[in-house]
């Protein structure tokens, strides 16, 4: 007993947790307008992708986070 409680008590303290994010969306409810930095199979676009640029229509987001990397 002694030794399951010491070994317990020895353990590192968990990391504290990350603040918290914006609130989740409901299914069907409106996206907030945001810009992100465009890209293309060649290089980075010159202006920002507006949500609102394409407001009206279908848009699917796709993230490639080892895009462009050596990994």
């Amino acid at each position: 007993m002694t030794l399951v409680l010491t070994a317990l008590m020895q353990q590192p303290a968990a990391p504290p947790a990350p603040p918290p994010g914006p609130p989740a969306l409901a299914v069907g409810a409106q996206a907030p307008d945001f810009s992100i930095p465009g890209a293309t199979r060649y290089g980075t676009l010159k202006n920002p992708v507006r949500l609102s640029d394409y407001k009206g229509k279908t848009v699917v987001l796709a993230f490639f986070f080892k895009a462009r990397t050596r990994g």
